[in-house]
């Protein structure tokens, strides 16, 4: 950031942040929240040093920037951040790598490598996903738009449990409904977003 200060020309900054930095608890959800509330980009951003190092990760970094802006209320540039939550789709590559196709490989056959994820299919987790076409509009929207400074946004699509992701990816129908609970209405007003349900997402997973 101090860089970009020292950068001629540079227009828009667009950071792609995570969930996390609302939620160091996801897929799980904040302390003193359940599963009607939801989660909004007005919301205090909920860090617990139990959380996954992962997770911390992101949220200090998150706060990072925002103590930048903070400490530069005069800057040249406009500084925007999205903050997806679990993102999945078809992958744009033959990598087999990423933690998004890991996921679905891994909830599509209900395999469990460590305690962790054994844990999320016990509980039945609900989990928030987006698609990542969604994501990449998302991104591009937040960079070509103006008036956005500062903003950060959630980029969310529906909720569903582990056992629904599960029936998604092998093509067959949800048993439950989907939820919200980290509203995308802040990307829908300002990005003019329009996020895919999930069944549709999880449909074009095919590995």
């Amino acid at each position: 950031m101090e860089a970009l200060q020292q950068t001629k020309g540079i227009e828009k900054v667009v950071f792609i942040a995570s969930v996390a930095a609302y939620n160091t608890n996801f897929p799980m959800l904040p302390e003193g929240k359940i599963a009607t509330d939801q989660i909004s980009e007005s919301d205090k951003p909920f860090y617990s040093e139990e959380s996954h190092p992962y997770a911390q990760a992101k949220f200090l970094a998150n706060q990072r920037v925002d103590a930048f802006l903070e400490a530069n209320p005069k800057l040249n540039f406009e500084i925007v951040t999205v903050s997806p939550v679990g993102v999945m789709g078809k992958s744009l590559s033959a990598r087999e790598d990423s933690t998004s196709t890991g996921i679905q490989f891994l909830f599509k056959n209900k395999i469990a490598p460590n305690p962790f994820i054994q844990m999320l299919y016990d509980i039945d987790v609900l989990w928030a996903l987006v698609d990542v076409e969604d994501v990449a509009v998302a991104i591009f929207e937040a960079a070509m738009k103006d008036g956005n400074h500062g903003k950060n946004y959630l980029l969310s699509g529906e909720s569903y449990k582990i056992s629904d992701i599960t029936l998604m990816l092998n093509h067959q129908k949800p048993i439950g409904k989907p939820s919200i609970v980290y509203t995308n209405e802040l990307a829908k007003q300002d990005l003019g977003m329009s996020f895919k349900p999930v069944e549709l997402t999880l449909n074009g997973y095919d590995s």
